[in-house]
């Protein structure tokens, strides 16, 4: 009873101790109160304490971590620079988690510098050069200004944070993050949050955690209860029929709604936008994935926030982190290798309390992996129901306009190819850790 008591009990973030300044940032932003990952970490960072905190996606994590450490800055009798470090393991993650410092931090002058692939490295060591307070950052991007840009160092870093940290201390980042952890100070603060924790003591083991206070605010890997989640099992030939008929059923449905679908492949998502344009349907697709600029990719997620685009067609790079309000549903047109990662995808609408729905379409090839997933998430799913006669009398128009998009593809691909304009505009972790080959600059060497 006293358990139902508090937790039933409505905090403000006055209440927690955030000061005055930053209570009224949150209120400008629309917080009235704290989530409940917000009360936990905030009232725990607060007092000093490292932490490693598992929470839902849409649970407002942001806003735990910075809150404290903005705090900790406006304590300061001279706010400090190179106060703070966020790593993020995607461009449009860090970017977003810098746009939450500035409008938390506007009241109080901070200074932000978000160091990413695919922008200019000159330019951001110009705003490295002002000497900002926080430094949001990918790992490999950050590896090379600390190599290369002149003055900059983190000797006075005070604190560490790994957001989607279970991603950025899996293998694929490992170079990276073990070159960063040599050069920050030791007697730092360090904050490691996600969705999917991981329990491998060993790979925490190379973040210097002090003692660290595990928040668990959700089942291990669940999802929030307003999210709805279905799965069609289909014939892998007729997935893309599907794809169209759960899209216009749906989307006729909701009124100006919008919908993620997820690929696997870069090139998948290169050809089911225009594929879904050339039907006679209001989809207004649009790509995103790890090859194209960030121009590009910054430009498709502004479009679709600004619904301008009703479909977003995206990779994994989409899959993690970013807050986008109007997404009311999430497909998976391709079932995810790491069942982690539908955790990430699904996570993407029934954010902040608001409902959602979820719809994976599972052909004979991916249906191990479902079964994964649904182990993960410790239930097994409802069917969508599709009508088969309704779905198939879609098949010509389908084929005809897959056959436009492919025809126009293979023209563009070649065009590119002899140009040589192919832009993978990923951030490419395997080019950091062949230039640097696991061992540290000359630079970062010294300073170690």
């Amino acid at each position: 009873m006293a358990q139902e008591e508090e937790e039933s009990l409505i905090y403000t973030f006055k209440g927690i101790g955030v000061k005055e300044q930053l209570v009224m940032a949150c209120d400008n932003l629309g917080w009235k109160n704290p989530t409940k990952i917000q009360v936990e970490a905030i009232s725990l960072a607060l007092k000093g304490k490292d932490i490693i905190a598992l929470a839902q996606t849409g649970s407002g994590k942001t806003g735990a971590f910075a809150i404290p450490i903005l705090q900790s800055l406006l304590d300061l009798e001279k706010p400090q620079a190179f106060f703070a470090c966020v790593l993020s393991p995607t461009r449009e993650l860090a970017i977003q988690i810098a746009e939450q410092f500035e409008a938390l931090g506007s009241g109080i002058g901070v200074r932000c510098a978000v160091l990413v692939g695919g922008v200019d490295i000159v330019q951001q060591s110009i705003l490295l050069g002002k000497r900002p307070h926080i430094v949001v950052a990918t790992p490999g991007r950050l590896v090379d200004h600390l190599s290369n840009t002149k003055g900059f160092s983190f000797h006075t870093l005070k604190y560490l944070v790994l957001d989607e940290a279970d991603r950025l201390l899996s293998v694929d980042f490992e170079k990276v993050i073990d070159e960063i952890l040599d050069v920050i100070p030791r007697e730092i603060r360090t904050f490691l949050f996600s969705a999917t924790m991981t329990d491998k003591v060993k790979k925490l083991q190379k973040v210097r955690l002090r003692n660290p206070v595990k928040i668990e605010t959700q089942k291990k890997y669940s999802t929030v209860d307003t999210l709805k989640q279905q799965y069609h099992f289909v014939p892998a030939k007729y997935k893309d029929c599907y794809l169209v008929y759960i899209l216009k059923k749906s989307l006729d449905m909701i009124q100006n709604g919008s919908c993620m679908v997820f690929t696997r492949t870069c090139d998948a998502a290169d050809q089911l936008a225009p594929f879904l344009r050339n039907l006679s349907f209001d989809f207004r697709a649009i790509p995103i994935n790890g090859r194209m600029t960030q121009t590009k990719r910054l430009g498709a997620l502004n479009r679709f926030k600004a619904g301008k685009c009703n479909i977003l067609i995206c990779t994994d790079v989409a899959s993690r982190g970013l807050d986008i309000p109007a997404v009311d549903l999430v497909i998976n047109h391709d079932i995810p290798t790491n069942s982690k990662d539908y955790i990430h995808r699904v996570g993407r609408t029934a954010r902040a309390g608001r409902s959602g729905v979820a719809i994976s379409i599972v052909n004979q090839y991916e249906l191990e992996w479902y079964l994964q997933i649904e182990k993960l998430i410790g239930k097994k799913l409802p069917q969508y129901p599709a009508q088969e006669d309704e779905v198939l009398s879609l098949m010509e128009r389908v084929t005809v306009a897959k056959r436009i998009a492919q025809m126009k593809f293979n023209e563009s691909r070649g065009k590119k190819r002899r140009k040589g304009d192919i832009d993978d505009g990923e951030e490419d972790i395997t080019q950091y850790l062949g230039r640097h080959k696991g061992k540290l600059s000359n630079k970062m060497a010294k300073r170690r």
